[in-house]
């Protein structure tokens, strides 16, 4: 069949499956799905949102939080306070700060998802509440996903 075989009238689509994908393959999906969240929720408005911590002495970012706003909520990606910094509340510091920011961006609601051997307690201290869970074998499950609301 000059139509690839469907017998509809559709050409059959090739599929790949690689860990070693194209330049501008990302892009080649992000884009519609973009396109299409506009159109169906409206402009997100999505900003990144970083709180970095640095050497003193050399300036070089030795850890931080990396996250993200958009459509009213704080996404926080990562989350790393080295070694060497631990036990002085950072860590809190840095949620505090980002939720803050998050705030004057119009954001209502803060989450993040944490593995078993991470953090779930240090989130729970924040007033984060598991909303999900992931089950499966140690150390890495169960993995959590955490929420909190944002009040100015």
């Amino acid at each position: 069949m000059a139509n690839g075989g469907t017998g509809e009238g559709r050409l059959e689509p090739r599929i790949e499956l690689t860990d070693a994908p194209p330049l501008g393959a990302l892009q080649k999906i992000q884009e519609p799905l973009r396109r299409f969240n506009r159109e169906a929720a409206g402009e997100s408005q999505a900003r990144p949102l970083a709180v970095l911590l640095s050497d003193p002495q050399t300036d070089d970012i030795v850890g931080g939080l990396w996250g993200s706003t958009r459509w009213g909520f704080l996404q926080i990606d990562l989350l790393f306070i080295p070694e060497f910094l631990r036990r002085q509340r950072l860590g809190s510091k840095l949620i505090r700060m980002a939720e803050e920011e998050a705030i004057r961006r119009g954001c209502h609601v803060a989450w993040v998802g944490t593995y078993e051997f991470q953090a779930r307690g240090f989130y729970e201290r924040l007033g984060y509440t598991v909303f999900g869970k992931l089950d499966g074998p140690p150390p890495v499950y169960p993995s959590y996903f955490l929420q909190k609301s944002l009040k100015a």
